[in-house]
């Protein structure tokens, strides 16, 4: 057997870390051409970072939380559509995307929503709801059997004109969950409230969602960051909230 410090080692050790920096300086030079060809062809494109893909010769360009693919030398772009693993069926640029969008629980604005608790309310999740919203509606119904959570909700009237008033409404109301559940499971509209009420939170609301990229609802946010758009099936919030839970 060659000792450790035998020559042959050191050459061998040498030659590794000859190719690894030879690895890393190709993928920059590579990394720096397609931001050259796509800044002179396509200078509105603000690019923030090229990374590699798991596809040999395709590169993921990011431009804030917009993903985008291209090819090694930037001739071409792929503007829509998703990668998908085959084996698993996972879709990378949505998990790459929910990753990019992700924001810690605990920096949430828990101040401008109202909690509801069911059970224990041990495990914890948000949503961004209107109150016109037909899927948050949909939603809203299946919460309401979700045992052991406790349910931030954020109001975020986008809509129009008549989800504002109703967002006021609710927010206003001496029991917020009472209101919100009878308007969303029973369509029992909200009482007028006083004028004078300070809606502040709601405005407030819109703001964090303009920063985060919060463009539709129902958006839905589990303790450990992650992120959902849309009412995604009960079988899936179980899930989340069970791996949230783990990772906490």
């Amino acid at each position: 057997m060659t000792p450790p410090d035998h020559p042959m080692h050191f050459t061998l050790r040498t030659s590794l870390v000859a190719l690894a920096l030879l690895a890393s300086a190709a993928s920059f030079a590579q990394e720096a051409a397609i931001r050259k060809t796509l800044a002179e062809r396509l200078p509105q494109l603000k690019i923030d970072e090229v990374a590699r893909t798991p596809i040999a010769g395709l590169y993921e360009v990011r431009v804030g939380s917009d993903i985008f693919y291209s090819d090694d030398k930037g001739e071409y772009l792929f503007v829509r559509g998703s990668m998908i693993e085959t084996r698993t069926r996972t879709d990378l640029t949505e998990a790459r995307v929910e990753k990019l969008l992700a924001i810690d629980f605990d920096k949430l604005p828990l101040k401008d929503a109202f909690a509801i608790r069911q059970g224990s309310g041990a495990r914890r999740m948000a949503v961004f709801v209107d109150p016109n919203c037909g899927y948050c509606k949909r939603f809203e119904r299946d919460l309401a059997t979700v045992k052991d959570v406790t349910i931030y909700t954020f109001l975020l009237p986008i809509l129009g004109a008549d989800s504002t008033v109703k967002a006021n409404d609710v927010w206003c109301a001496k029991d917020q969950v009472k209101v919100w559940r009878g308007w969303m499971l029973d369509n029992v509209a909200p009482p007028k409230v006083n004028p004078r009420c300070d809606t502040a939170a709601l405005e407030r609301n819109r703001e964090f969602a303009r920063q985060h990229a919060i463009n539709g609802t129902p958006a839905v946010f589990f303790a450990d960051g992650v992120r959902k758009a849309g009412a995604i099936p009960m079988d899936q919030v179980e899930k989340l909230l069970a791996a949230a839970a783990v990772k906490k």
